[in-house]
């Protein structure tokens, strides 16, 4: 059958067997060079009568009152400040892996208030601290929004999202981050999924390029042995992310999106025989409003009544042998002779768990 349903989502992985050899920095990370998430709370100023409606927000007008004290500019006592150009956000950034003071990030620059659109704003200074409180880097530019709106006569467009944005190279770093890929004679290796094959054939891969250099701690964690030297040890790793290994194949697994209806399976899924009966259950409820006018003259009122109805349909389910297929192809094929929409596709394949026909994990996120 050719057709397939249309939310039924299958990735069609290559034949089993014919596992691709994969570079190993697309299996692994080496433990200790990540990302770090930094934050910080800032104002957008110069926004075109867009931005929040202070009287609503009161942090925001207090920490207008905090910046323009920094700056020598005090405010009389009990002074109520209507701004319409300035909006609280919150900034967000990751900070790289050896980034070194001077260097220049991205930035996500978020509305928290009630401001209508960022687009045309400034970041003013904005420090970006990291989970231990200290100061990394320091964001402020010109917002780049990819959107656009207008509004007039009761009428609202909208194009895109307009309340966040970006500043690329909007943050320059001040602090960098310690890493140890430099200290001790060991390097480890981290699996980005646990699995004992893998990590035997990453070894495996390790120890031909260098005899004697590496052994598995467990299903995720690979030791090796580096170069004491930095200069060394760097061109060590580097021919190391570029040795080719190749996974072995991951454990049958069925996804399942409830929310939209998406199904998606790997090549390791097989179907045992089974017989599939499901009918659709349809309920229509209508409502009719009826309206009674007084006689001429009757000194009587209008009355609007409500008839409703409601009715209840069950189609019969005819009952499907499917055939067992031992690869991805014969199960889609299977499935597809159901004619079910997604929805009855779902609760069709957990009653196929259950009852241990289908011959996979099922996760419903």
């Amino acid at each position: 059958m050719k057709r397939l349903l249309a939310s039924l989502c299958v990735i069609l992985a290559l034949a089993p067997g014919l596992a691709r050899a994969e570079r190993l920095k697309d299996l692994a990370s080496i433990a200790g060079v990540r990302q770090n998430q930094l934050i910080g709370y800032g104002l957008v100023v110069g926004l075109d009568g867009s931005g929040d409606q202070t009287t609503q927000t009161p942090f925001t007008v207090q920490s207008i009152i905090n910046m323009l004290g920094n700056l020598g500019v005090t405010l009389p006592p009990g002074q109520s400040l209507q701004l319409k150009n300035v909006a609280a956000v919150m900034v967000t950034a990751n900070l790289p892996a050896f980034a070194r003071p001077g260097q220049q990030i991205d930035v996500t620059v978020s509305s928290m208030g009630n401001a209508r659109s960022l687009k045309g704003g400034t970041l003013v200074m904005t420090p970006l601290k990291g989970a231990d409180g200290q100061v990394y880097a320091i964001a402020q530019g010109n917002l780049v929004i990819s959107g656009a709106g207008a509004s007039g006569g009761g009428s609202k467009v909208t194009v895109n999202h307009l309340s966040a944005g970006r500043i690329p190279g909007g943050a320059t770093v001040e602090r960098a981050v310690p890493g140890g890929v430099g200290e001790g004679d060991l390097v480890l290796l981290e699996l980005n999924d646990s699995d004992f094959g893998t990590a035997q054939r990453v070894v495996d891969a390790i120890n031909t390029m260098a005899p004697g250099s590496a052994r598995a701690m467990d299903g995720r964690q690979i030791q090796v042995r580096a170069p004491q030297d930095i200069n060394q040890r760097v061109a060590f790793l580097g021919r190391l992310e570029n040795l080719d290994v190749t996974p072995v194949q991951q454990a049958a697994k069925v996804v399942v999106n409830s929310r939209t209806g998406s199904v998606v399976m790997n090549q390791n899924v097989t179907l045992q025989n089974c017989a599939v009966a499901h009918g659709s259950l349809t309920v229509t409820v209508n409502n009719d409003p009826q309206v009674s006018q007084p006689a001429p003259l009757s000194n009587g009122q209008t009355t609007v009544t409500n008839k409703g109805s409601v009715d209840i349909k069950q189609e019969g389910g005819t009952l499907f042998n499917l055939k067992g297929g031992s690869n991805l192809a014969d199960v889609v094929k299977a499935l597809n002779t159901l004619g079910a929409n997604p929805l009855e596709l779902i609760a069709i394949l957990q009653a196929m768990k259950a009852s241990g026909a289908l011959r996979a994990e099922l996760e419903v996120i």
